[in-house]
């Protein structure tokens, strides 16, 4: 017995040891630099910063939207994200040789190797989709179709398609929207619907499309399904190198039969259709999505009683992207002042030094770690334990009266 215990000292003081000579990879110490400059702690303060064990990090995938208004000639900024479904310990490149050097230990963690990527969504002309880094892109019209390297597409009026294993989706240039804003009812963002409306018909009016997106890392572009079985088949016509046109016999079938088909087997997002209703061009996005509810509220509360009136405002940047962040947990030790300690019980041990927990969420950006927003976790609240002599005066249980509770029936 004795053996073991001094095996179990041994071992946890090799721990300790060994987790102090530990050097942080130089993302985390990046992170953990900036942190420290974020909070406004210097030298002078006596504030030790501990923590930051890549070991420790939790990884999860989430989708980030970004958008930028301009509201009578002031940019308004709009970020969002989405709460991360799902949190694993990933063993991410920028840990991973910290951890495998140091500790000689190979854990089987999650892989970390592939980015991650947008549920798929289905998009419907008329517009134009640009493709970056999509070398090995597959091109689906139901059947496979060899098109070379594709750097736009344009899509006819009526042309439908699904894009799988995007990284991102943003606004090539900017788009002017009429107000008013119409207000949400039944449930479904009307004021968005109606203007996606105005954007659709401007878009059929004009001799090229006004709308255009650039698409970062798509793996297949098919064209979207009418119904649950079949494929709705779209003509292709070369333009020039890298460039095709996608077009489609029902010019005259509505956008929303392709909305009735759900994308089994993955998460739903922004991006995912969850009812029959649609919101062109993004025919994916339905009225009645919680996310969309939310922003149309968010854009009436910044456009006022402008949001009732006639008028317009522009929408400069549009950006959805799949974002990979970082949980991880520090703590921050300062000695205490005696003045820090009046009312405090002269019974209880007085503490040398106070420790406040903290997390910090961050995003992966290549191997950079971006600060995201830091919280402190509530501390736990210890339980006193005080020794009867104390409570009771240190006076000899003799002393006590005897009390003697009344009998229970029930009690053998």
């Amino acid at each position: 017995m004795k053996s073991l215990l001094c095996f179990g000292m041994a071992f946890l003081l090799f721990h300790s040891c060994l987790a102090s000579e530990i050097p942080y990879p130089k993302a985390i110490s990046d992170l953990r630099d900036s942190i420290v400059k974020g909070l406004g702690i210097t030298a002078e303060d006596e504030v030790k910063i501990t923590g930051f064990d890549p070991r420790e990090a939790e990884v999860g995938h989430s989708v980030e939207y970004r958008f930028d208004l301009e509201i009578d000639h002031q940019v308004i900024p709009f970020k969002l994200l989405e709460d991360v479904k799902r949190w694993d310990y990933v063993d991410l490149p920028i840990f991973r040789a910290q951890t495998q050097a140091h500790t000689g230990l190979v854990q089987k963690r999650a892989s970390a190797g592939a980015l991650p990527v947008l549920a798929p969504f289905i998009l419907a002309g008329p517009m134009e989709l640009w493709i970056h880094d999509a070398n090995n892109m597959r091109l689906s019209l139901p059947h496979d179709v060899e098109a070379g390297v594709l750097k736009k597409v344009v899509l006819a009026d009526g042309a439908a398609v699904t894009v799988k294993g995007a990284r991102s989706v943003s606004l090539r240039q900017p788009l002017d929207f009429p107000l008013p804003l119409n207000r949400t009812e039944n449930g479904f963002a009307n004021g968005l619907l109606t203007l996606a409306e105005h954007l659709r018909h401007a878009s059929r009016t004009q001799a090229s499309p006004i709308l255009s997106l650039r698409i970062v890392g798509p793996t297949s572009i098919a064209a979207a399904p009418s119904d649950s079985t079949t494929s709705t088949s779209l003509k292709l016509k070369r333009l020039a190198p890298g460039l095709v046109e996608l077009s489609s016999p029902l010019k005259n079938k509505e956008v929303e039969s392709f909305s009735r088909v759900n994308i089994e087997g993955e998460v739903p997002t922004f991006l995912t259709p969850t009812q029959f209703s649609t919101l062109w061009p993004l025919s994916s996005i339905n009225g009645s999505n919680p996310n969309l509810l939310g922003f149309e509220k968010l854009l009436h509360s910044v456009l006022g009683p402008k949001a009732d009136k006639k008028g317009s405002f522009r929408l400069l940047k549009a950006d959805v992207s799949a974002q990979t962040y970082v949980k991880i947990g520090f703590k921050a030790e300062k000695k205490v002042s005696e003045g820090e300690l009046e009312g405090y019980p002269a019974w209880r041990t007085k503490p040398e030094t106070l420790t406040t927990h903290f997390e910090v969420l961050a995003k992966v950006e290549g191997e950079k770690v971006v600060p995201e927003k830091v919280m402190q976790l509530k501390p736990v609240v210890p339980e006193d334990n005080v020794a009867p002599n104390l409570l009771n005066g240190n006076v000899s249980m003799s002393k006590i009266q005897d009390v003697h509770p009344p009998p229970n029936p029930f009690q053998l």
